[in-house]
């Protein structure tokens, strides 16, 4: 009796490997410049609020200095997010 041919098997390739993306350190001021930024948010959200009359930072903005104060510090912390 004749034997039917058998189907021809591909060649075996191995699964993708994720390439390898060297991950690059940050650069040597990164870290003293985001460690910077949550300092000087401190300091001006404290300075505003030992402030008597709320004067410093800068008078004239009054109470947006919060804002300021807050925005340095979620500048170093959204860099924190980059460190590596």
């Amino acid at each position: 009796m004749p034997e039917s041919k058998g189907r021809a098997k591909p060649a075996y390739t191995p699964p993708r490997t994720a390439q390898s993306n060297s991950v690059k350190p940050n650069p040597r001021w990164f870290v003293p410049v985001m460690i910077g930024l949550m300092l000087i948010g401190l300091v001006w959200v404290v300075t505003y609020y030992i402030s008597g009359q709320h004067e410093y930072p800068v008078p004239q903005i009054g109470r947006w200095n919060l804002g300021a104060g807050f925005a340095f510090m979620m500048a170093g912390f959204l860099m924190t997010t980059r460190w590596r």
